[in-house]
């Protein structure tokens, strides 16, 4: 049961407050014509009135009013648009406090539908839901079938398979798969490889983790695809009870070794999580590299505080708290300097005395969060030309002095830490200068991908999409 306004509030993105709510006076007289009922704003079933208007989106029942499909469409879409400003909070409560973001830098990718009256190209589908909207309602209304769910799940399904969305999430360190989807779609050959080329483990541990897959793989992937078969779908739920006494049976008739239901549980989690740090890495293309954040300082650590590998926690606990830290220092830091770069420039142009600062921080904005193109920016800050506005902005400048200020900071926090998080012997590995020309590389990226985006960006009118600008945008919030 949900709220009736919510079928005539559009929640859209805003420049200036992360998004807006929009009451739609079409969308209210409508519902509220058909479903008078409901007048009083009460509670309404959702399946009830969803059901109903995606009928009439698709010209069904319509008793000839031609004006009822778009109305209903539009009902819907205010709808979306609340479970999709849902999603982002959740996915900010459940992941933004440890991984540096919040929903407002979700919003940009997801809250892409527009107010009515806007420029819109329409487009008539093969299922004769009339699209007149974004890319990402248009996928959620034209695959909804209220005969299989509600569309709040819907919604919340599909914006976790958002491409885009995914893309952002990695670079946070946020892989949205289960783990027993994961678990699922990787063979025991591959785990075996996984493990001996990115994990430090004995042949006996890959072997032992291989046989408990393979067992999963019999008890559990089995049961899913019967499940798929007789069209129960849906996310990979928990293992059962029945189902980790089945696969201790199985990995004890293979290694006469017997497992609690609660160590075969916590074994799987396991695996999954070190299959989960590895996709990161690898869809991150942090592999090659020789940063903190790669496998070759995963290995040394692991290799210096492991004892039994698969055996003992405490070593791969330790490691990924410290990887979970250093990728939150990473976009702390990085905030951090440009906060203190831009506040350096606005009180330079002050000493100056030039009165810019307003029109630097404007410029600013417009570039990197709007995707504005130079030439256009100088008449909207009282300059003549292009060359002008790239005076007043000295990017190349400005990306140099963030640069140099995440880098101290960095490295600062990530050798204060690892001197008291983990036991004394663990420091000694961390060479200061080893770790600062990693810092240095990884810092490196970004800042050249800045550049790269800055120089090419063809996409005008749409915001920058590298982690610097993103970065930048969320600073400059508080700024405009």
């Amino acid at each position: 049961m949900n709220a009736a306004s919510r079928y005539w509030n559009l929640i859209r993105i805003d420049a200036q407050r992360g998004c807006k709510r929009e009451e739609i006076p079409e969308a209210k007289a409508f519902f509220l014509q058909h479903f008078p009922e409901f007048a009083a704003g009460q509670k309404v079933p959702e399946l009830v009135i969803q059901r109903r208007l995606w009928h009439w989106v698709r010209g069904e029942e319509t008793d000839g009013d031609t004006a009822k499909p778009s109305l209903a469409e539009l009902c819907l879409r205010c709808f979306i648009s609340k479970q999709i400003e849902q999603a982002c909070i959740h996915l900010e409560t459940k992941f933004g406090i440890h991984h540096g973001f919040t929903r407002y830098d979700l919003f940009p990718f997801l809250l892409t539908d527009v107010a009515m009256g806007e420029n819109r190209s329409p487009s008539t589908p093969q299922n004769g839901i009339k699209s007149t909207y974004s890319a990402l309602a248009t996928e959620i209304l034209q695959s909804f079938n209220p005969e299989r769910g509600n569309l709040a799940t819907w919604t919340m399904r599909l914006v976790k398979h958002h491409r885009e969305l995914k893309a952002f999430l990695l670079e946070y360190g946020v892989y949205l798969v289960s783990d027993w989807a994961i678990l699922n779609d990787t063979t025991a050959e591959q785990l075996s490889r996984i493990f001996a080329d990115f994990y430090p483990l004995t042949l006996g541990e890959i072997q032992h983790a291989s046989i408990l897959l393979e067992a999963y793989h019999v008890v559990y992937r089995r049961a899913r695809l019967a499940s798929e078969r007789s069209r129960i779908q849906g996310q990979c739920q928990l293992p059962t009870t029945e189902q980790l006494q089945q696969i201790a049976r199985l990995f004890h008739q293979r290694t006469h070794l017997m497992l609690s239901t609660q160590s075969v549980m916590q074994r799987l989690q396991k695996l999954a999580e070190l299959l989960r740090q590895y996709r990161l890495c690898a869809r991150r293309g942090l592999l090659p590299t020789e940063s903190l954040d790669d496998p070759q300082f995963s290995r040394d650590a692991h290799l210096h505080l492991s004892t039994n590998g698969l055996e003992t926690d405490e070593s791969e606990k330790l490691q990924s708290e410290f990887l979970s830290f250093y990728r939150q220092q990473f976009i702390n830091c990085l905030d951090q300097a440009l906060k203190q770069v831009i506040s350096d420039r606005l009180s330079y142009i002050q000493r100056k005395k030039t009165n810019k600062s307003q029109e630097f921080i404007t410029a600013l904005h417009l570039f990197h969060c709007q995707g504005t193109a130079m030439g256009e920016i100088a008449p909207r800050v009282g300059l003549q030309a292009q060359y002008q506005v790239s005076r007043l902005l000295k990017l190349k400048q400005l990306r140099a002095d963030v640069k140099q200020k995440m880098l101290k900071a960095l490295l600062d926090r990530i050798l204060e830490q690892a001197k008291t998080f983990t036991n004394s012997e663990f420091y000694p590995i961390l060479d200061p200068q080893k770790v600062e020309a990693a810092l240095e590389e990884e810092i490196a990226k970004i800042i050249h991908e800045a550049e790269i985006e800055a120089e090419v960006h063809s996409n005008r009118n749409n915001p920058l999409n590298s982690l610097f600008s993103r970065r930048l945008c969320c600073s400059l919030r508080a700024e405009l």
